[in-house]
C-alpha cells in the first residue's frame, strides 16, 4: 500500500477540536479527512471514558454526515464494517504505543504513518466487493480475505 501525504498535527488541541467538532457538528466538511477520522476516534479513546466508540461512533457520524448535506443510504455515508473495523484497529494500535506515553497528536501522526494511513487499508482483508456491499454498510461483516487479528487473543497473550 502507498503511504498517503496529510496534514501533521503539531499539537493535542488540532486533535481535540476535531473530536469535539464531530460531536458538535461543527467540523467543515472540507476539514473531515482521512486523518480527521483517526484523530476524532483516537481522541475519543483516549479522552472521553464516558464515551464507547463501537456504540456511540455511529451515531455520531450519521449526525455529523446529515449536518454537511451528506445523506446516509444503501450507497453512501455512514459504513458499519468500515467503523467498527477502524474502531479496533485504533484500539489494537494504542495498546500496542502504551508505554510510550505520547501526547495524542504525536500518536494520531504515528498512525497516518502505518498502513492505516492509506484509505484503502481494509482491502487487505476485504474483498472490494464485499466490503461495499450494502450488506456490510449495514452492519459488521467478516472480512473475506484475511482474518483481523482477534482483539480477544492478542489480550489473552499479554
Amino acid at each position: 500500500m502507498a503511504k498517503r501525504e496529510f496534514v501533521r498535527f503539531t499539537c493535542d488541541d488540532e486533535v481535540r477540536v476535531l473530536g469535539e467538532g464531530l460531536i458538535a457538528r461543527t467540523v467543515p466538511k472540507a476539514m473531515w479527512t482521512h486523518a480527521a477520522h483517526w484523530a476524532a476516534t483516537l481522541w475519543m479513546l483516549t479522552e472521553k471514558p464516558e464515551m464507547l466508540p463501537e456504540r456511540d461512533m455511529p451515531g455520531l457520524i450519521r449526525a455529523f454526515n446529515e449536518s454537511v448535506g451528506g445523506q446516509n443510504t444503501d450507497t453512501a455515508g455512514y459504513h458499519e464494517t468500515i467503523t467498527q473495523a477502524s474502531i479496533r484497529a485504533a484500539r489494537r494500535f494504542l495498546r500496542e504505543r502504551e508505554s510510550l506515553g505520547e501526547p495524542l497528536y504525536v500518536r494520531c501522526n504515528a498512525l497516518m504513518e502505518t498502513e492505516l494511513g492509506d484509505p484503502e487499508w481494509l482491502l487487505e482483508y476485504w474483498s472490494r466487493e464485499r466490503l461495499f456491499s450494502v450488506e456490510a454498510r449495514r452492519a459488521w461483516v467478516d472480512p473475506d480475505k484475511v482474518e483481523l487479528r482477534d482483539e480477544k487473543k492478542q489480550q489473552q497473550k499479554l
